[in-house]
């Protein structure tokens, strides 16, 4: 009897070990992938939006169309890629996979130039293509050019928030409300109102420290920094009550620093600033009060009555 070289030093009584997966590990297995989708499930289920519009909230302004369109079209592309690269996967370790009985090993490279091109190429288009369309999202969610309806001027101050409403020369002050689970805390936030499908533009100002503008609903943030100014505008599409907040860490009560925006017709927005007028909110609030010194070119930036107040 002739023996395999690799086999000739074995002892003849060597015993052969064989695994067997019996019903147990199966179940194991099964306990684990049933346990990653019960997570995934609970995770999803917290989710405000549908498959439809990727799991994010419902459109509720211009903006949020434009950003869910992007964030769809992202997904898209991405699953599109990662179905091609797990299929190439899955194909290679089918088709290259060893045999029984075939001992011998495939053709040894070092290099292959052309995948490598690819591989290089491709997810450098991938990723050009990418910042094309953010750019291009980014540069329209900022664009101010468009004639607006309306002008409201954000103040933020530790924990709160002031509105100035520049054309109707009314205002809204805020004082930090400590949520301690009181009942009507919340009803003491401050409140932004706006007339829904009116072009509202948002000139964004800090007194103190670094803060940040967000309504979720709108799927639109933006930072306000001290002796800065920054603006933007988005159109109201559905009335309804939504949540404001701070998105950069502002302090010891950055988690409390939140308003409401309430969406309305314009015939409630006119009686809503005619109440700011009847109990004496009439004036501007000044904006140029400020820890850091304005440039001019960020004064500029601010509606004249609100830079320095009016009354």
């Amino acid at each position: 009897m002739h023996l395999v070289p690799e086999l000739e030093d074995t002892p003849a009584a060597s015993p052969v070990v064989t695994t067997v997966v019996g019903r147990t590990g199966r179940r194991r297995t099964g306990l684990r992938i049933a346990g990653i989708a019960g997570i995934a499930a609970l995770a999803l289920s917290g989710c405000q939006g549908q498959v439809s519009n990727g799991y994010l909230p419902p459109v509720v302004s211009d903006t949020g169309q434009r950003v869910t369109d992007l964030w769809i079209g992202s997904w898209i592309a991405v699953l599109a890629v990662g179905a091609v690269t797990w299929g190439l996967m899955l194909y290679a370790a089918i088709r290259f996979r060893k045999r029984k009985g075939d001992e011998t090993l495939p053709v040894q490279l070092r290099y292959n130039v052309p995948m490598e091109m690819l591989y290089t190429i491709i997810p450098v288009f991938m990723v050009a293509v990418f910042f094309y369309y953010t750019a291009r999202d980014e540069a329209r969610l900022v664009d101010t050019s468009t004639k607006k309806d309306l002008t409201v001027s954000v103040v933020a101050k530790q924990w709160s928030w002031d509105f100035n409403y520049v054309d109707s020369n009314v205002h809204e002050t805020g004082v930090h409300t400590e949520l301690d689970g009181t009942e009507g805390k919340r009803a003491q936030m401050p409140v932004l109102y706006l007339p829904v499908n009116k072009r509202v533009e948002f000139v964004l100002n800090a007194r103190d420290v670094i803060h940040s503008f967000w309504v979720p609903a709108f799927m639109m943030k933006m930072d306000m920094l001290p002796g800065k100014t920054n603006k933007f505008q988005l159109t109201p599409t559905q009335v309804g009550t939504f949540q404001g907040k701070c998105a950069e860490l502002c302090g010891a009560y950055h988690s409390q620093m939140l308003f409401m925006v309430k969406v309305v017709p314009q015939a409630e927005y006119d009686q809503e600033m005619a109440r700011l007028r009847s109990i004496g909110q009439e004036g501007l609030i000044p904006v140029d009060v400020s820890r850091e010194k304005m440039v001019q070119a960020d004064i500029d930036k601010i509606p004249a009555p609100a830079r320095t107040g009016s009354n």
